[in-house]
């Protein structure tokens, strides 16, 4: 058994709006189940004695009333629950995705894993908040209600309850620790499985082609059998575990009947509070057994839970570390020169590049105002758009990197339009491509964007997903002008083009340099990288990476 994660309280308001409404609702249960037993009782009592204390009707009225709020709290218990399960995943994944959108570039965390952990993983808090947490809540409040009120009606009864209740949740404690190890490694089989699923997925079309198709099949049979056998050991245990809850609560129940019914037998003791303790028994022990069994459903949960969290948790430390200055990892120093806001333009000092805690670029200068184009040139592999990542905060790295004045980062990146290598276009026309997070602007502007990048397509065509249907210029092009298109329509000072003519022959890359100069004019700072001979020349500022020396 284990509590409420206290870092989930205090980022979920929806998770402690649940526990003050399932605080109230425990309470209710257990005034409903001790009003229930004692009319219960005493109807039955003065059934057999003839004499029923306040006439009989009263008595059926408050077991009906009592019988009714019960079943009203377990139904506002899975309303409320359900509704709390929504909100609080509903907040995790606006969290989630917030963080890795921060952290995009860095290898802990996957497209696999974000993609278990935002779906499957975060589902299974459904069963967490559905059954664990209400029975946990019963189990805090309702049972010390209960205990009390056996004790009050039978000094002895309540005594043995006092004795051997705590013995359920240390068998529940040792039952946990072995389920959470077990569901654990169930968890990493799973994460294992997905990403195992999605690389194959990704580089199908390549292993076709060289014939390795057949053996990436095994392996996805090898990992969804250790897979299955995690799940097998979960099951297994989770049966034992419910076993030993069953047995324990039965003979502690057992124990307070023994002990009535020896006392009723020699006279000790009145029938009315015997019968009253022995209704309330089962249920002082019936939470308890239910937070064991509902542990178990709800560890996969309880393991997404924590992956999530520990992510959300770096997350802020890394975003702490990069706005205590340029030491930490990750961190931009804007520097003294900048710290008015005056200076215009784009402004890069002694800027090195790190991935994994490696040097992977600089130290690079840098000096462009509104209206230049400047050309970042490098062979392959020397750094170029590990320093477009470091300036949208997707790379960590030190040094002074400024826009207009203000420190470039994950901060800044909505001042920012940019286009990588690699274009990655999604299911629909080409117009619907290029205006993509930008629907709502002016027409003329898709005509612009497509003009400026030589797109040569009818924007109403149809593409596949992935952008199939396209060419690699062409789709190069697409994407080149949906950054174009999104500057223009944001007016965003500063446009990053990775590498815009790789694809495209001299005749189409001289017409793209010449429309992206006369771009960079209209006002904003256009940065390219390129090994392009023709592209580097039409720039106006040439910046050659340095490469890094690896021991």
């Amino acid at each position: 058994m284990r509590p409420l994660d206290p870092r989930l309280l205090r980022r979920s308001h929806a998770a402690r709006g649940l526990l003050a409404a399932g605080g109230a609702l425990a309470l209710l249960q257990a005034g409903a189940v001790v009003a229930f037993a004692w009319a219960l009782a005493t109807l039955v009592v003065g059934l057999i004695e003839g004499d029923v204390p306040g006439g009989a009707g009263s008595v059926v009225v408050v077991l009906l009333g009592a019988a009714s709020a019960r079943a009203l709290a377990g139904w506002l218990w899975e309303w409320v629950s359900a509704a709390g399960a929504m909100r609080v995943k509903a907040e995790l994944r606006d969290e989630l995705l917030a963080a890795m959108d921060r952290s995009a570039g860095r290898r802990d965390v996957t497209t696999a894993g974000a993609a278990t952990l935002l779906g499957p993983g975060l589902d299974a808090l459904d069963e967490y908040f559905g059954r664990y947490v209400p029975q946990l809540l019963l189990t805090a409040i309702a049972t010390p209600v209960l205990v009390i009120a056996a004790w009050t009606a039978d000094w002895l009864s309540g005594l043995i309850l006092v004795i051997v209740l705590p013995l359920i949740p240390v068998f529940m404690a040792l039952i946990g620790m072995a389920t959470e190890a077990v569901q654990r490694r169930q968890w990493d089989r799973l994460q294992a499985l997905s990403r195992g699923f999605l690389e194959v997925v990704g580089g199908l079309s390549t292993l076709k082609v060289f014939g390795r198709a057949e053996r990436q099949s095994r392996r996805i049979r090898t990992v969804t059998d250790a897979y299955r056998s995690s799940t097998m050991k979960v099951l297994r245990v989770t049966f034992l575990s419910g076993f030993t809850l069953e047995l324990a609560g039965s003979l502690s129940v057992a124990l307070v009947a023994v002990s009535i019914g020896l006392r009723l037998v020699a006279g000790d003791m009145s029938f009315a509070p015997g019968l009253f303790v022995l209704i309330l028994a089962p249920e002082v022990f019936l939470p308890v057994r239910n937070v064991g069994a509902a542990f178990h459903s709800a560890t996969a949960g309880l393991e997404a839970s924590r992956d999530a969290l520990d992510l959300l948790d770096a997350a802020e430390r890394a975003n702490g570390a990069e706005e205590a200055g340029p030491q930490a990892p990750g961190a931009v120093d804007v520097g003294p020169s900048t710290a008015g806001g005056g200076e215009s333009g784009l402004r890069a000092r002694r800027v090195v590049v790190e991935r994994d805690g490696r040097t992977v670029v600089g130290p690079i200068d840098l000096d462009a105002t509104r209206g230049r184009l400047v050309a970042i040139t490098g062979p392959s592999g020397s750094g170029k758009s590990s320093l477009f990542a470091a300036m949208l905060g997707f790379a960590a790295c030190t040094g002074e990197l400024s826009l207009d004045g203000a420190r470039l980062g994950a901060a800044a990146r909505s001042r920012i339009a940019w286009a990588g290598q690699v274009p990655h276009l999604v299911e629909g026309t080409v117009a619907e491509n290029v205006r993509l997070g930008a629907e709502d602007a002016d027409g003329a502007l898709l005509e612009q964007a497509l003009r400026t990048a030589g797109v040569d397509v009818d924007p109403g065509l149809a593409l596949g997903p992935s952008g199939v249907g396209l060419s690699g210029g062409q789709a190069q092009r697409v994407a080149v002008a949906r950054a174009v298109h999104r500057a223009l329509a944001r007016d965003l000072p500063l446009l990053l083009l990775d590498e815009p003519t790789s694809a495209l022959d001299a005749e189409r890359e001289a017409a793209m340099a010449a429309a992206l100069v006369e771009l960079a004019r209209s006002g904003r700072i256009i940065l390219v990288a390129t090994h392009r001979a023709a592209l580097a020349d039409a720039a106006d500022t040439v910046v050659a990476v340095p490469e890094v020396a690896h021991a």
